[in-house]
């Protein structure tokens, strides 16, 4: 099997497996029991905490468990929009977010927010500039994704956050769910004051993330409860999720400082091959791409086909975000970078993990040249 969707899912480290097997049957108890196992558990877990805080370079105390991206997107908009209405009720975003970002900026517009949505350039890249100049005084969250999750494109979060600098009372969420561990970010060098992560895009567990919340940033929680994770995520922790997602942040941080330059020159074979074919329109940017992700359009073939062409070959690509790949609609990203509409329904994403290798490139590139010849000749009977 060739799988080339790993921005959809990755496949867990059979030492994260390891871990969360240990912890779960010798480790149950809840952290918040008083006896010494429910201890065990509670120590645990804030050595997780601690170890995730350490790698993305932040204070333990500003790290809080979630069930993964969605919810710590959700928990950091309507967290930071309900916290600070008081402050004003203007929220800032782009347009070609995670629908884990533009869906909850709709809710609240519902509520009574004003939601700005900036455009992108033909690379799908926000402007700076169009933030700085959508600040309002009532504004209070700016959220803007790290790395797109269709094409790959990097924000400029570094300009976006020395813009911010000078609007002190401006909320700064960076969605960094598709850039931990594939693209570098300082999260105190950018100013960022919330940032989402999730386990299973890094070799982790589904089902476990992680919110930065900087030191004295107010957000409203969303869930009711028992007030576990210092007020702001009730529910009883998953204390295996969170011991399993630092070992497979700390493996996926080592590896990219050893293999990285291979994974580039991986994109950059496809890259280049794929643009060989006629047939085939590059919609991934050249300067400022991630480098796990490339994203491409079919010249008159459907995407839906074209998957299940290749998976016959057991070889395995997404076309939108998996989030969105079944509502067969045209890819929202590419429609706002102006790619036809056409182009933007036969959007296909090959994201590559680093143990993808360069044999497993070359034999998607014969089979994807192989099924576009031979799906060109059944289209146009």
């Amino acid at each position: 099997m060739i799988y080339f969707d790993n921005s959809a899912t990755t496949k867990p480290y059979k030492e994260v497996l390891n871990s969360f097997l240990t912890v779960s049957s010798e480790y149950f108890g809840n952290p918040s029991s008083l006896h010494s196992f429910g201890g065990q558990a509670e120590k645990l877990l804030s050595q997780a905490r601690e170890q995730t805080a350490k790698l993305i370079g932040v204070k333990t105390n500003e790290l809080y468990f979630t069930s993964g991206g969605t919810e710590s997107n959700n928990l950091a908009i309507k967290g930071a929009a309900l916290g600070n209405r008081n402050r004003g009720r203007h929220l800032i975003t782009s347009s070609v977010e995670h629908p884990s970002v533009l869906t909850v900026m709709e809710q609240l517009e519902q509520e009574g927010f004003e939601i700005t949505r900036l455009p992108v350039d033909k690379d799908g890249r926000v402007s700076a500039d169009d933030v700085k100049s959508s600040i309002r005084k009532d504004t209070i969250l700016v959220s803007i994704m790290k790395v797109n999750n269709e094409v790959g494109t990097i924000q400029p979060i570094n300009e976006i956050g020395d813009m911010l600098k000078s609007y002190p009372s401006v909320i700064f969420h960076v969605d960094a769910v598709q850039g931990i561990g594939k693209v570098p970010i300082n999260i105190y060098e950018s100013r960022i004051d919330l940032l989402s992560i999730s386990a299973h895009k890094i070799h982790g567990l589904k089902g476990t993330g992680a919110l930065f919340v900087r030191e004295g940033v107010r957000i409203a929680p969303l869930f009711s409860g028992g007030n576990q994770e210092r007020k702001i995520r009730s529910g009883t922790e998953n204390v295996a999720g969170a011991v399993a997602m630092a070992k497979a942040l700390r493996m996926t941080l080592d590896k990219s400082a050893e293999v990285m330059e291979s994974m580039i020159k991986l994109k950059n074979l496809l890259r280049n091959k794929l643009n060989e074919m006629e047939q085939i329109q590059i919609n991934t940017p050249i300067e400022n791409s991630a480098p796990h992700i490339l994203n491409f359009s079919l010249k008159g073939i459907k995407s839906e086909v074209f998957i299940h062409a290749l998976e016959q070959k057991n070889i395995f690509v997404s076309t939108t975000s998996a989030c969105s790949s079944k509502k067969k609609a045209p890819s929202n990203t590419l429609l706002q970078m102006g790619v036809p509409e056409d182009l933007a329904e036969s959007a296909i994403r090959i994201s590559l993990s680093f143990d993808n290798t360069e044999e497993e490139a070359r034999k998607a590139i014969l089979a994807i040249e192989e099924t576009v010849k031979h799906l060109g000749r059944v289209m146009n009977k």
